[in-house]
């Protein structure tokens, strides 16, 4: 596997769950809760119960404070979206929360089982597996009569032996280091099986959920939507996992591979060379039970995903009926008239293309370079009074101004403080006022409200400027307020 492989699974939950701190607390309890058990579905108050109680033990055992937090903390963190492990949900006609494992916690628990010492590894029955799965596939796809006639005669030749050796009494019995090899597999290929059911169910919701995104989004038309999602058969009991699954329940239901089945792992399970594991005597059982869940998730889904579907229909109707009888009441309403004035509005005569091409590229501002070499002290007589005799505007006498205004009086317009005290230094002292601070008085600016101000400059040139509404409001409070007015609404 690649690195970004490798990078991308290190994210998914079953890599999150062999990471966490608490991995050993999540591993035991949610294995022997949704795994041994195969506990598909779980009252949150239950399952609360449950962890409450191996929490005391692990907290007697350990040391108290070893885990801190209360079950129904614990169960949150790990139903978290960041963490994934476990689904919760409301049941239909349910109001109360039940919990259900995610596959991250069996992916999680298959690789912990994988790293454990075996005492006895076996392979003989694997590799008579694979070769017989080789062979089902190699004439399976057959299309020659002839080839698989042959094969069949082959077989039936071979029987025929078989058949013949024991009625001579000649014929082997499995020892038992075999008898082990092939119960082993068996137990494994079993707990595989009762874990797809839990990828499976996941699998089919995810896929409800891209098709809802796909009908919340399609802006095509309702035949095409149709066609592509449903076809001939709902599109999640037709997709290759839902063919697959469908097949598999078929021949769990059959009545005579149950029973054929159970025979079997009766005498199986009852063997001397093998250490039977008391779970799979009613593993088939779990089969039936994990499939029927699975079953009723998809045609739930089915069933919400055609309702789904109806209730964007019903809308559509709705819209083209609101529409129809738009048309019909401005219909009744032009009827009577004996030359109705009817006029159609639109954005304009021809469309507006825009190419992207017409957009012009980008053109990197030239810099100019300084260049600071060279310079000499210059031997010119220069007159620095022209440095001093810039505009300089005192606050302190506009403050004095303000406040002898607001003397017997709660406030006053700066238009009204202009008309008594003209601006003599031009809007170099208008903009002194915005900006005045002071704690016997508050400047409050009203921006929906313009106001102009006008002034002769030392030309005897009339300017104005417009601005907002400014008012002085005498304060009695002696916290300095600091308002600086935005030059730029100075228009």
């Amino acid at each position: 596997m690649r690195f970004e492989q490798l990078d991308a699974l290190r994210r998914q939950p079953a890599w999150r769950l062999l990471r966490a701190d608490h991995a050993p607390l999540v591993l035991s309890f949610l294995g022997q809760v949704f795994v041994d058990e195969n506990v598909r579905a779980i009252s949150a108050a239950e399952l609360e119960s449950r962890l409450d109680d191996e929490l005391y033990a692990l907290n007697e055992r350990l040391g108290e404070g070893t885990f801190p937090k209360s079950p129904a903390a614990y169960l949150n963190d790990w139903a978290a979206p960041e963490s994934g492990w476990l689904r919760k949900y409301y049941p239909p006609d349910s109001d109360e929360v039940h919990y259900d494992a995610t596959p991250a916690v069996e992916k999680a628990l298959a690789w912990v089982k994988s790293i454990q010492d075996r005492s006895f590894i076996g392979t003989e029955s694997r590799l008579n597996t694979a070769f017989e799965l080789l062979r089902q596939m190699a004439f399976g796809t057959e299309n020659d009569p002839q080839v698989r006639l042959a094969e069949l005669q082959r077989r039936r030749d071979a029987i025929d032996v078989e058949i013949e050796a024991v009625r001579r009494g000649r014929f082997e019995v499995l020892e038992p280091a075999a008898q082990r090899d092939r119960y082993q597999q068996f137990v494994a290929t079993a707990r595989e099986l009762l874990a797809d059911f839990r990828e499976v169910e996941a699998n089919f919701r995810q896929l409800d959920r891209d098709l809802r995104a796909q009908i919340a989004t399609w802006s095509g038309a309702k035949g095409q939507l149709l066609d592509e999602l449903l076809g001939n058969r709902n599109s999640i009991a037709d997709s290759d996992q839902g063919r697959s699954f469908q097949a598999f329940y078929d021949f769990l239901l059959s009545h005579d591979r149950q029973v054929e089945f159970a025979e079997l792992l009766a005498k199986v399970q009852v063997l001397d060379a093998v250490d039977a594991d008391p779970r799979m005597r009613r593993i088939h059982h779990d089969w039936l039970a994990a499939g029927s869940r699975t079953q009723a998730t998809v045609r739930l889904l089915s069933e919400q995903l055609r309702r789904f579907l109806d209730d964007q229909e019903w809308l559509e109707n709705r819209r083209v009926m609101v529409i129809l009888r738009s048309i019909e009441s401005n219909a009744l309403r032009v009827k009577d008239i004996r030359d109705p004035q009817l006029e159609v509005e639109i954005d304009a005569t021809a469309p507006e293309v825009v190419l992207p091409m017409e957009r012009p590229l980008y053109r990197p501002v030239d810099k100019a370079p300084l260049v600071s070499t060279g310079i000499v002290e210059a031997a010119e007589d220069v007159d620095a009074d022209l440095l001093f005799e810039q505009v300089f505007v005192d606050p302190a006498r506009l403050v004095e101004g303000v406040c002898g205004a607001l003397r017997g009086r709660g406030q006053i317009g700066l238009t009204e403080l202009l008309e008594r005290n003209p601006l003599e230094q031009g809007l170099a002292e208008l903009v002194t006022y915005l900006s005045l601070a002071d704690p016997g008085f508050a400047v409050v600016f009203d921006e929906h409200t313009r106001e102009r101000v006008q002034w002769r400059d030392a030309d005897g040139n009339s300017r104005q400027a417009e601005i907002p509404r400014v008012t002085f409001t005498r304060s009695d409070s002696t916290e300095e307020t600091t308002m600086i007015a935005p030059t730029e609404d100075l228009r």
